[in-house]
């Protein structure tokens, strides 16, 4: 859950999220680096009145200026390419749920189980009990396990949508027609917000995403009781 006036990320609660924060601190590391040097080189140039003719004519620095941004470029694309064949990795998910987009809402499905379905609305205002949040609030949140791979099918009804939870590394478009699916694996339990990222209406900041992971026998017991009601 983000704080107000916070300038970071959200504590990571998946271990894609965490390699995701280690890239952003590396890349931005490497950007600060280059500043303070470009800093330092414009500084001198102004403050100082003398030339030297190695530096204005000279093949060995321009040989190093053109290495050394590849160099850097190369330290910013392996980490990056990793990460992104992490995110794209499916292997043995214990769980499949299928997220549909609509105007303005979320229907879960859990296509392991024959009835368990349920749709997701924001909870107004006026509703919320002491201690919930304003505009994040779902009246029924997606439970899952903890410490167990989470197949995600997302796609949408009527318009564009997109299914992202900061604090999982998250974020998948919801695409009328087309079936898009992402894997995500919760290090801790939690309740942990997103919204639709997507502009998709007039009521565009009012679909919330809500997840709640909870150990294992905790979520069968929360199946069974919701297939009960079912």
């Amino acid at each position: 859950m983000a704080h107000p006036s916070q300038l970071g990320f959200q504590d990571a609660a998946s271990p894609v999220m965490e390699e995701l924060l280690h890239f952003h601190d590396h890349a931005l590391m490497i950007v600060l680096l280059i500043s303070t040097f470009v800093l330092y080189i414009l500084v001198a140039m102004v403050t100082s009145s003398l030339t030297d003719q190695y530096i204005l004519d000279s093949q060995e620095i321009e040989i190093i200026w053109t290495i050394l941004p590849a160099v850097i470029l190369i330290l910013i694309a392996l980490p990056s390419l990793r990460i992104l064949y992490l995110m794209d990795e499916i292997s043995d998910p214990h769980l499949t749920i299928k997220a549909m987009g609509h105007q303005w809402y979320w229907s879960y499905e859990y296509t392991d189980y024959e009835d368990l379905g349920f749709d997701s609305y924001m909870i107004p205002t006026q509703d919320l009990l002491p201690g919930q949040f304003r505009l994040l609030e779902a009246d029924h949140r997606m439970v899952i396990p903890v410490e167990s791979p989470i197949r995600i099918l997302v796609s949408a009804e009527d318009v564009l949508h997109s299914w992202a939870v900061p604090a999982l590394g998250v974020k998948m478009d919801a695409v009328p027609g087309r079936l898009n699916q992402t894997a995500f694996i919760t290090s801790r339990p939690g309740v942990f917000y997103g919204q639709c990222s997507e502009i998709c209406g007039a009521n565009h900041s009012f679909m919330p995403i809500v997840v709640e992971a909870v150990p294992l026998e905790h979520f069968e017991t929360w199946s069974s009781l919701m297939l009960e009601d079912a």
